[in-house]
């Protein structure tokens, strides 16, 4: 993995980790999905139009479709991100969504995009699984009704990083969109999806604009952001290297969750989230 994309992904966990953070912190529901993704389509419209009037943009409904679908899978992913960390632990929730994901697609890079691992980058994967089951803590954990709920969510959203992972690759290696306009076009269609609810529910979205106005800024400038850091390093670099190497934000995210929401991170955590680095260490050095 090039130093150049390494240090993309590495500033998108930061900036992942951050967001997530934010969007924690705000509890919003639907309503502040649909708030913070139509207010990144307004930040990010004058870079999306540099980019049509200075590069050579082509876009059909084949490509249209694939931005579709993208922002379709977005959109789960961001309900179902919000509706976890309205009941569940951001310190939990988030290492298990981002520890599975990673997994779930190297597997599937390796039977459908025939992308390869090497012994180090496999070993990688492996530590980088066990980290999430100690994180969790064992099969202790699942006599804990709200903690299990916190895991089912975390597993749920693992899968649908995975999806949007492998699709969104597909389209800026194989598609050749530009990676500022395939998140444009998500963010664009997830509000657009979202719109109904949104206009039903106006009086909530005046609400979460009153009293989540920074949060949302801050996610509608961060979240867009470090995705789009990932799409270009995906052009560069294998996407079975590229999401682990993102997990990196777990120890920052469950760090912010301790600091500033007062939630547990016990020993065993620390060694799970230390484990969980030299995984992703080794799988981006592979």
């Amino acid at each position: 993995m090039s130093i150049w994309a390494l240090s993309l992904v590495m500033t998108a966990a930061i900036l992942h980790a951050i967001w997530n953070f934010l969007a924690k912190k705000s509890l919003g529901g639907t309503s502040f999905v649909w708030l913070y993704t139509f207010t990144s389509t307004v930040i990010y419209s004058p870079l999306v139009l540099g980019v049509i009037l200075w590069t050579d943009v082509s876009i059909g409904w084949v490509e249209v479709g694939l931005i579709a679908a993208s922002a379709l899978l977005h959109l789960l992913y961001a309900v179902t991100l919000q509706k976890g960390y309205r009941i569940g632990d951001f310190s939990l929730i988030y290492p298990i969504a981002r520890g599975i994901g990673p997994m779930l697609i190297a597997f599937a890079a390796f039977f459908i995009l025939k992308e390869e691992l090497n012994g180090l980058g496999k070993m990688g994967i492996f530590l980088i699984i066990c980290s999430v089951f100690i994180f969790t803590g064992g099969f202790r954990i699942l006599r804990e009704r709200t903690v299990l709920s916190s895991i089912l969510y975390g597993l749920l959203i693992g899968c649908m990083i995975a999806s949007y992972s492998l699709l969104d690759k597909y389209i800026v290696s194989v598609s050749i969109i530009h990676p500022i306009l395939l998140n444009y076009g998500t963010n664009l269609g997830v509000s657009l999806l979202l719109f109904p609810f949104a206009k039903k529910h106006w009086q909530d979205v005046r609400l979460d604009w009153s009293s989540r106005k920074l949060e949302t800024i801050g996610i509608g400038l961060f979240n867009p952001l470090a995705y789009i850091l990932v799409l270009i390093a995906m052009v560069h670099a294998p996407v079975s290297y590229v999401a682990p190497v993102r997990e990196l934000s777990i120890l920052i995210g469950a760090v912010l969750g301790v600091v500033f929401l007062k939630e547990s991170f016990g020993r065993q955590r620390i060694i799970a989230a230390l484990v969980m680095v030299i995984g992703v260490i080794m799988v981006a050095v592979s």
